[in-house]
């Protein structure tokens, strides 16, 4: 039987699939809905299913909705804000001939998640996890940045700015679930994914019904394919939610970086794409400070 001090990680790892095989289909929604709208899918479909997570959650424990504290509403509103800010500041990097830079930037994020759990919720950053988050994070950049890439201040403002949002919804998530200490972790983890994306579902639903109120009609006929993106970004906000609920937010978000390495696997014996010098050195040091956050845990 799997240690229950390690079912963060499992939690993470099954997280990271998810939202590998979410992105992978919120892409092809692109074409159809936009950049936007393909985002919107994420939230306004997941939602639902949140809802269905939640009822079996109560059944299973057998228990009522946690009434949240007064502090876990202001937690959650920066949480499910800044992600969608961190989307939007992605989205737009995408304009930029650089993106590959910037990917490479917002990849910092574990390092970012480190200082502010430090500063807003008081996560301990041992030197082994330093080590940890800065290796893996560094073979991230590697992999990303070839000599020939092209840059630009544009890009790398874009991409720092992307992982600092991005890290600011983590902790911000991290510090909600805390706050409904009181009920067992699977159900503050699980409140918190329901009320994240109720709140961003309303916020982006609002901004598209006054910028490009077409694309919510698009939406809605695409609901076919939508619902499977919904499904898998609801399941990856579950385990990811589960995971902050179980460790500090520094050790899964560096811990999920593997989703690069299956991103690695995939191009390698999927596509026949061979692995580059500069790639494979991105990739030991990856696996390096992926087991040194295991092994600070």
């Amino acid at each position: 039987m799997l240690d229950p001090s390690w079912l963060w990680a499992l939690f993470t790892i099954i997280a990271a699939v998810a939202q590998t095989v979410r992105n992978a289909t919120q892409r092809e929604l692109t074409a159809k809905l936009g950049t936007v709208g393909a985002t919107h899918v994420r939230f306004l479909f997941g939602f639902p299913f949140a809802l269905v997570f939640l009822a079996g959650v109560m059944i299973a424990l057998g228990q009522g909705l946690p009434r949240p504290p007064p502090m876990f509403w202001p937690w959650v509103i920066v949480g499910a804000v800044a992600q969608v800010g961190a989307t939007a500041l992605m989205l737009a990097a995408m304009t930029d001939r650089s993106f590959v830079v910037v990917y490479a930037y917002i990849k910092t994020e574990p390092v970012q998640v480190a200082l502010f759990g430090l500063v807003f919720l008081g996560d301990e950053v041992t030197l082994v996890m330093a080590a940890a988050i800065v290796t893996a994070t560094a073979g991230v950049v590697i992999m990303a940045i070839k000599p020939d890439t092209p840059s630009s201040l544009a890009a790398t403002l874009l991409g720092l700015a992307a992982g600092a949002m991005f890290a600011l919804s983590a902790v911000a998530f991290r510090g909600a679930i805390l706050h409904l200490g009181g009920s067992s972790y699977v159900m503050a983890a699980t409140l918190t994914v329901v009320v994240g994306l109720m709140l961003q579902s309303v916020l982006l639903s609002l901004y598209l019904r006054m910028r490009e109120p077409e694309v919510l009609g698009v939406i809605v006929r695409a609901w076919r394919p939508s619902l499977f993106a919904g499904f898998m970004g609801a399941l990856a906000s579950q385990f990811w939610f589960l995971a902050f609920a179980l460790a500090t937010a520094a050790s899964v978000r560096t811990l999920a970086l593997v989703e690069v390495l299956f991103a690695q696997a995939i191009s390698r014996f999927a596509f026949r794409q061979r692995t580059s010098l500069q790639e494979g050195a991105g990739i030991v040091l990856i696996v390096i400070g992926v087991t040194l956050v295991l092994w600070a845990q």
